[in-house]
């Protein structure tokens, strides 16, 4: 995969990375710390569930022993004990409670669901002939006792079973979360230090590339101006190549006023150069007049023509000076 060479796609791109993993471990966490609270919602209602049972075997035997008809708290017990299980069994909108997660604990539940209709039935038999005036009484309610008795021990340990299936999903749930928040921890430490490596990346980019311009400003004009040679990023690269066609520009024009001013120079010599051999030319045909005056003329042109190209010269001279000064301003810039 290639890594982006912009500053900007690489600060977004660690951004988002750095805003996703947050994200995602803030929703996970969110969500898996209601798991848990629904969780032991249902793991109370399960060992409330061991409890009513409890509490319905004693009040039989209470009502048995003591000849008592009042079947009040029997018959709350009796009712809270099928609301909860069918809150396990298809679960409740109103607390927002999901049915058995895994089809371990959903059969768990049927099986609880089978013993309690048999304890259920003894339940309403008992009340049953406790109101009834059969000379069989006493030995259909001791029948039916031992069945309860029976049955309630079997109907415990099933229900108990239940609350530690919840129990351990639970906990299961909680490791994962647990992993989860570990992983992301990780994550965000390796993302943490490969946006330093980065970013130091860049800022080493840039010094270099402050180091070349500093480099540029302190050029006194002795040599050419070098251009610069950078391996960074895009938007560094195109402020150097911007800077690197300037550069050529500028070296080109002081190469090409540094010829013309050297020919405009040796030019210079050989007019002087003329000018003394016809000098010379002069003194030796001075008794000639019409030929000096010819001479005269030509010498006033070759005269001329030596200042002008003196005054070339010097523009050339200001040239290369005007030159130097538009690239120390540059460098400056």
């Amino acid at each position: 995969m290639k890594m982006p060479n912009k500053i900007s796609t690489k600060i977004k791109l660690i951004g988002g990375l750095f805003s996703f993993l947050m994200l995602s471990t803030i929703i996970v966490t969110i969500y898996l710390n209601q798991q848990n609270v629904k969780d032991a919602l249902i793991i109370n209602i399960a060992g409330k569930q061991r409890m009513l049972t409890q509490k319905i075997s004693k009040n039989i035997f209470y009502i048995n022993y003591n000849s008592n008809k009042d079947f009040y708290e029997l018959n709350a017990a009796t009712d809270e004990f099928i609301k909860g299980l069918n809150t396990l069994k298809h679960g409740n909108e109103d607390k927002n409670i999901q049915a058995a997660p895994i089809f371990k604990i959903k059969t768990q539940i049927i099986v609880v669901d089978k013993l309690w209709s048999s304890f259920y039935e003894d339940i309403q038999n008992f009340k049953i002939i406790t109101n009834s005036n059969d000379k069989d009484k006493e030995v259909k309610l001791q029948k039916i006792i031992l069945s309860i008795y029976k049955n309630n021990t079997i109907l415990l340990d099933n229900v108990d079973k239940i609350v530690t299936m919840y129990t351990d999903y639970s906990e299961r749930k909680t490791e994962y979360m647990k992993f989860f928040q570990y992983l992301s921890a990780t994550l965000l430490l390796m993302l943490s230090l490969y946006s330093l490596f980065r970013f130091r990346e860049i800022e080493s980019h840039a010094k270099e590339f402050i180091k070349h311009s500093k480099e540029l400003i302190l050029n006194k004009g002795e040599s050419k101006i070098a251009p610069m040679n950078i391996d960074a990023e895009s938007e560094i690269l195109e402020v150097s190549d911007t800077i690197n066609c300037f550069i050529k520009k500028i070296n080109a024009a002081v190469d090409h006023s540094n010829e013309a001013l050297q020919q405009s120079q040796q030019a210079s010599m050989r007019l002087e150069e003329l000018t003394e051999q016809f000098s010379d030319i002069i003194g030796e045909i001075q008794d000639r007049s019409s030929v000096s005056k010819h001479l005269n003329n030509s010498e006033d042109i070759v005269i001329e023509s030596t200042e002008e190209l003196l005054n070339s010269t010097k523009k050339l001279q200001k040239l290369k000076d005007e030159l130097y000064n538009l690239t120390k301003l540059c460098q400056n810039a």
